[in-house]
């Protein structure tokens, strides 16, 4: 069976989970934040470097802007987006696609901040996304890219802070508790993997994907080199898990 290209993430309804999402709110508040209870990583990843100064056109740090405005970076063996690319990013609905094995849970993110700065000597962009009702996890995750302009170097920037959703079902919890860090730390690892091979790939002149992105309408997926695989189908979709 050749699965459907509108069934992006299996048999889901994708484009009504993710208009469910507009009627979500933020799942925690940040006075709740605190160790031991939460997660809090930085995760830094050189990229190619530059001459000292403002970045360069065409150069590594406008390249991981783009890839990292595009969502490019995410490893789509483990978290995959769905989202419409006409919106604004700040403020943009995402519907995230947490993939372990044939269990696949789908949970909302809302971009809220958008960065783009002058830190001292450092130019810095990115953005920050945060938990909604329903995900599997409570929190929030800012992506930045980063020029040092005294010497040259660029760097991808992944902070966050982060717990488990306290309402997720027994088998659901068990299973967070078992896996949901280490998946979630290598996400971060795979993040910044992908993010500086590709770079270094833009910077050697090689294209982008020739396939377009799967879509649903009005809706992309991220990364566009996400691909569908028949036994997607069979997997199990949880919707708002938490």
């Amino acid at each position: 069976m050749t699965p459907r290209r509108d069934w992006v993430f299996g048999r889901l309804d994708t484009a009504r989970a993710w208009s469910d999402l507009a009627d979500a709110d933020v799942n925690y508040t940040i006075t709740e934040v605190r160790r031991p209870t939460w997660n809090i990583d930085t995760h830094r990843v050189p990229l190619p470097s530059e001459r000292p100064g403002d970045p360069e056109p065409g150069g590594s740090w406008e390249i991981a802007r783009a890839l990292v405005r595009d969502y490019e970076f995410s490893p789509p063996e483990i978290v995959r987006a769905v989202f419409d690319p006409r919106s604004d990013l700040l403020g943009r609905d995402l519907l995230l696609e947490a993939r372990f094995h044939l269990m696949h849970f789908y949970c909302g993110v809302r971009i809220t901040s958008v960065v783009d700065d002058e830190r001292g000597d450092d130019r810095v962009w990115g953005w920050a996304y945060e938990t909604l009702d329903g995900h599997l996890e409570r929190g929030k995750v800012t992506y930045e890219v980063v020029k040092h302009r005294r010497t040259g170097g660029v760097e991808f920037v992944a902070s966050s802070y982060s717990q488990g959703a306290p309402t997720l079902g027994p088998l659901t919890s068990l299973g967070w508790r078992l896996f949901g860090r280490r998946t979630q730390l290598r996400f971060y690892r795979r993040c910044g993997e992908r993010l500086r091979s590709f770079v270094e790939a833009r910077l050697r002149g090689e294209s982008a994907p020739s396939e377009p992105p799967l879509r649903v309408g009005d809706l992309v997926v991220a990364p566009s080199d996400a691909v569908m695989h028949r036994w997607d189908t069979l997997a199990l979709h949880r919707v708002a898990p938490g």
